[in-house]
């Protein structure tokens, strides 16, 4: 049975995006609920364990699937922008209403994000600019501004973007912060400490959202060319080439190394390309080749994907979260069932009620938007 959504998609967006959307949204609600902390307890010792492995942001220089989930969100919010501001033009929508709509979308995506992690297990207040939804309302911002410019312009921009960070991290000298790769002793660290006062021992930075505005650009940019007459495929994959060509050489020669928690720019410029081309394959078998069954599961999700992330980052980690494990727990004493078994049991039913919400929503045609 071929899915159908409850509208026609040209009056919403491409299904692959809400595919695509869906799917990471999916890998992050699993994350939620400590799935895969489960499952690597699980495989320890095993030749499964470096499989589970993927599912962890790569402790430093290096590149894991993981590390490619934000990058993949932001690019489709790139993506969405463009048929969102081409929807703004075709009903008359002026270009000052057009901006302060976009304000008010990155102002309540920066409320979101700083929100997400204000409150500490301990009951204590934090200020922390690293949540992804904080990240995407500067590089959204950033998008909209210059979406109306040339591709040549654009794409200077994401260069300028990418030089400036480097220039950041390496020529600014600051006594105990100048050493661009190495955690705790570059840029990106003595920003954490003018802005939010203390550094992330893990090494996470605020002001990842320079170099990572590229992957929000070209999400703009590939969703101009889905609005365009011209073809569509072909170019994705040339750009993705390019891009991982580039990053890896930047890698692999020494001269930049991966290093997600920094966002250098190797790791930009690699994380696009697998982006784009696992938008580009997801495009060409749902949207070329039409054939979107057997999808339904994800891209109920990817249709709410604001809610999902929100309901499972507050409601889920503050409440359900331990709320479903206790009830678990107590069930599992009964049979006797091992505790890894029953993580993996309790996340499976915590990521099953989050998903049902969600299609509560979609039949009721209920889509949460900023």
């Amino acid at each position: 049975m071929k899915f159908q959504p409850p509208f026609p998609l040209q009056q919403y967006r491409l299904l692959s995006i809400d595919l695509m959307r869906g799917f990471i949204m999916v890998l992050l609600a699993f994350e939620s609920a400590g799935l895969y902390e489960h499952l690597d307890k699980l495989v320890t010792g095993t030749v499964l364990r470096p499989l589970v492995r993927q599912f962890y942001h790569h402790p430093w220089h290096g590149l894991r699937f993981w590390d490619l989930i934000q990058p993949g969100f932001m690019f489709l919010a790139g993506i969405s922008m463009a048929f969102s501001l081409h929807k703004q033009e075709e009903i008359g929508m002026r270009k000052i209403d057009s901006f302060k709509k976009m304000v008010k979308r990155c102002a309540l995506l920066f409320f979101f994000g700083v929100t997400d992690y204000a409150i500490e297990p301990n009951g204590n207040l934090q200020l922390d600019l690293s949540d992804v939804l904080t990240q995407l309302s500067f590089t959204l911002f950033i998008a909209f501004l210059i979406f109306r410019w040339s591709i040549f312009a654009q794409i200077s921009c994401c260069v300028l973007l990418l030089f400036g960070r480097e220039a950041l991290y390496r020529w600014t000298n600051i006594d105990g912060f100048n050493q661009p790769f190495v955690n705790q002793h570059n840029f990106g660290n003595y920003m954490e400490q003018v802005l939010v006062k203390r550094i992330n021992p893990e090494g996470w930075v605020s002001i990842n959202w320079i170099p990572t505005a590229v992957h929000t650009i070209a999400g703009a940019l590939i969703g101009k060319l889905l609005l365009s007459s011209k073809d569509k495929f072909l170019p994705m994959i040339k750009s993705a080439i390019i891009c991982l060509i580039i990053g890896y050489a930047l890698d692999k020669t020494g001269t930049v190394p991966i290093i997600k928690r920094i966002a250098t720019t190797s790791f930009v410029l690699v994380s696009l390309g697998y982006c784009i081309l696992a938008f580009a394959l997801t495009y060409f078998q749902i949207d070329m080749k039409h054939s979107n069954k057997h999808f339904r599961f994800f891209t109920i999700v990817g249709m709410n994907s604001l809610f999902m992330y929100l309901f499972f980052e507050i409601v889920g980690t503050k409440w359900l979260n331990g709320y479903v494990a206790a009830i678990m727990n107590g069930l599992s004493s009964l049979i006797h069932l091992d505790s890894t078994f029953n993580g993996i049991l309790s996340s499976l039913t915590i990521f099953a009620i989050e998903w049902e919400l969600c299609y509560f929503l979609y039949r009721k045609r209920l889509f949460i938007r900023v």
